[in-house]
C-alpha cells in the first residue's frame, strides 16, 4: 500500500469514527433552519466536533457573527473546506445545505487525522448567508482563505455531477415609494406603489426576447398594500439578475434596471435599488482537483449523471464562484436520489435527511477528503 492509500485509509476511518456524529449534525441543523445571517445556533453547533477533535476554532471570524474559522495541523498545503448552514425562507433546508455542513466537518475531520503525514493545515470556514447574502464574499473582502492552496465543499443535488458552472448572479432588493388613498373616494390623490411593479414585470417580460438565452431574470415581490380599498403607498421585493459571467452581468444588469425605472417613470412613484450583497461570480473549476475529485467518488461508488435536465443544479449561483476567482476550488455535486423532488422544493428538504442523504453525507465527505490527500501527495 502506497503513502496516499494509506492516508486514504486514515482519513476512512476517522470519518467512520465520526459516521453517528455527523449524522447527527446533519440532522440537527434540518430541524432547526435558519435563514440568512441569522444561523446563530448552526454557527455554534457546526463547529463543536472540530473543537473536540482538536481544532483551533474562533467564532464570529473576522467580524461576522454567524461565520467561524477551524484550524488543525502547520504542514505547508493548506486545504479548506467550505461549511454552509443557511436555510430557505419559508423552505427550510430545501437546498441541504444541512449536509453542506455535515459533509465539510467529515472531511475535515478525515483529513485531521493523516494531517501530519500529508503535510496539511486543514481548515474549515463557516460561510453564513450563501442563499442571497454573500457571505463568503464578505469573508473575501475581509481576508479570508489569503494563501490557501485548495477549497472545497460538496452540494447536494437530484443526482451526482462533478462539474459546477453556476450563473453570475447580482441581488437586489426593489422598493417603491409612492402616497395611499382611498382607492374608492379618492383614487385621484394616490400613487400606487404596487403597480409600479406591474409596469416594471411587464417590461421584464417583454424584455426577455432580446435577453442571451442563458439569462435569467426572476423575483417576488414581498410586499404590496395592505388593504384594498387603501392605494398601495409602498411596495417591495426582490429580484436576481444572472448571466454566464460578471463581465455579461455588467452589461445585462442596467438593462434590467431600465424596466424598474420604467415603473417609477409610468406611475410617478420614487424607485430605490439596493445590493443585497456584491454579485456572485461565475466559477472557475480547479481541473486537477476535479479530476481526482471524479476518479475518489466513483471509487466509493458513485455515479456521475448525463448532461440533461435532472443535472441542472450545476447552473444554480453561488458565491463559491468568488472563491474560486481567487484561490483553487471545486463545488461538485452529489445525488440524494430525490427525483422527481429537486432543489428548492418543499419535497427535497424531505429528501435531505434520511438513508440516501447519510450515504451522501459520508461519501461527500470522503471524497473531498481522499482529494484533499492527492492534492497534498502532489505537493510534495
Amino acid at each position: 500500500m502506497g503513502a496516499a492509500e494509506r492516508m486514504k485509509q486514515g482519513a476512512r476511518a476517522a470519518v467512520k469514527r465520526h459516521t453517528d456524529r455527523l449524522i447527527g449534525l446533519s440532522e440537527q441543523l434540518h430541524a432547526d433552519p435558519e435563514t440568512a445571517w441569522e444561523e446563530h445556533r448552526a454557527a455554534a453547533a457546526v463547529p463543536e466536533l472540530l473543537d473536540r477533535a482538536g481544532f483551533d476554532v474562533t467564532s464570529a471570524y473576522l467580524g461576522l457573527d454567524t461565520a467561524f474559522h477551524a484550524r488543525f495541523g502547520s504542514g505547508p498545503v493548506r486545504i479548506a473546506l467550505c461549511a454552509e448552514y443557511d436555510a430557505l425562507p419559508g423552505l427550510g433546508h430545501a437546498c441541504g445545505h444541512n449536509l453542506i455542513a455535515a459533509s465539510s466537518v467529515g472531511a475535515a475531520l478525515g483529513l485531521a487525522a493523516v494531517a501530519d503525514e500529508a503535510g496539511l493545515t486543514v481548515e474549515v470556514y463557516g460561510t453564513p448567508a450563501e442563499e442571497g447574502g454573500g457571505g463568503k464574499i464578505e469573508l473575501l473582502d475581509r481576508g479570508a482563505f489569503a494563501g490557501v492552496d485548495l477549497a472545497m465543499m460538496v452540494h447536494p443535488a437530484p443526482v451526482d455531477v462533478a462539474e459546477a458552472r453556476p450563473f453570475a448572479v447580482s441581488h437586489s432588493k426593489i422598493s417603491y415609494t409612492g402616497k395611499s388613498a382611498h382607492a374608492a373616494a379618492y383614487p385621484e390623490a394616490g400613487v400606487n406603489a404596487a403597480d409600479a411593479f406591474t409596469v416594471a414585470q411587464v417590461a421584464i417580460g417583454l424584455l426577455r426576447q432580446q435577453l442571451p438565452a442563458s439569462a435569467r431574470v426572476h423575483g417576488v415581490v414581498t410586499h404590496a398594500g395592505d388593504a384594498p380599498n387603501a392605494i398601495p403607498e409602498r411596495a417591495d421585493g426582490r429580484w436576481y439578475v444572472r448571466a454566464e459571467t460578471l463581465a455579461e452581468l455588467a452589461e445585462l444588469e442596467p438593462r434590467v434596471m431600465r424596466a424598474f425605472e420604467a415603473g417609477a417613470l409610468a406611475t410617478g412613484c420614487e424607485l430605490d435599488v439596493e445590493p443585497e450583497s456584491k454579485p456572485y461570480a461565475e466559477f472557475r473549476a480547479d481541473e486537477s482537483a476535479l479530476a481526482h475529485y471524479r476518479a475518489n467518488a466513483l471509487a466509493l461508488g458513485r455515479e456521475f449523471a448525463p448532461p440533461g435536465q435532472a443535472a441542472r443544479m450545476n447552473r444554480a449561483s453561488t458565491d463559491m464562484g468568488n472563491v474560486s476567482q481567487v484561490v483553487p476550488a471545486i463545488h461538485p455535486y452529489i445525488g440524494i436520489g430525490s427525483l422527481p423532488a429537486t432543489n428548492h422544493q418543499r419535497e427535497f428538504a424531505a429528501h435531505c435527511v434520511g438513508g440516501p442523504a447519510e450515504r451522501a453525507l459520508l461519501d461527500g465527505a470522503l471524497a473531498l477528503a481522499w482529494t484533499g490527500v492527492d492534492r497534498a501527495t502532489a505537493q510534495h
